[in-house]
């Protein structure tokens, strides 16, 4: 499975005190169990420091053959642990035309 795929590649590259890897594929016009959209939160003290364009350059930079291949769209939240701390989620996504809000 992809989002298995990108859970370990993200917690091998990041070490993540939270990950959440979701996949919204039901949420857009694809077929039913499709793995082509997905939202990830990571929380990850190595975001300390770094802007908020090289925290999302680093994870596409590691998921970039799934990025390459079978994943369409990837929503990135990456916070730092005093971050999260402060917010404790991350923004809910919106639906797209032709999605459904049940999970397929």
């Amino acid at each position: 499975m992809i989002q298995e795929t990108i859970e370990a590649k993200l917690h091998q590259a990041f070490q993540p005190e939270h990950l959440q890897v979701l996949n919204e594929s039901y949420m857009h016009n694809v077929p039913a169990g499709s793995e082509s959209h997905f939202k990830v939160v990571i929380v990850s003290p190595s975001f300390d420091g770094r802007r908020l364009i090289e925290r999302h350059r680093a994870v596409n930079q590691v998921l970039a053959d799934e990025l390459a291949g079978q994943v369409h769209a990837l929503s990135i939240h990456t916070y730092t642990p005093e971050q999260w701390q402060q917010d404790f989620q991350a923004p809910e996504s919106p639906m797209c035309h032709g999605g459904s809000h049940e999970n397929n």
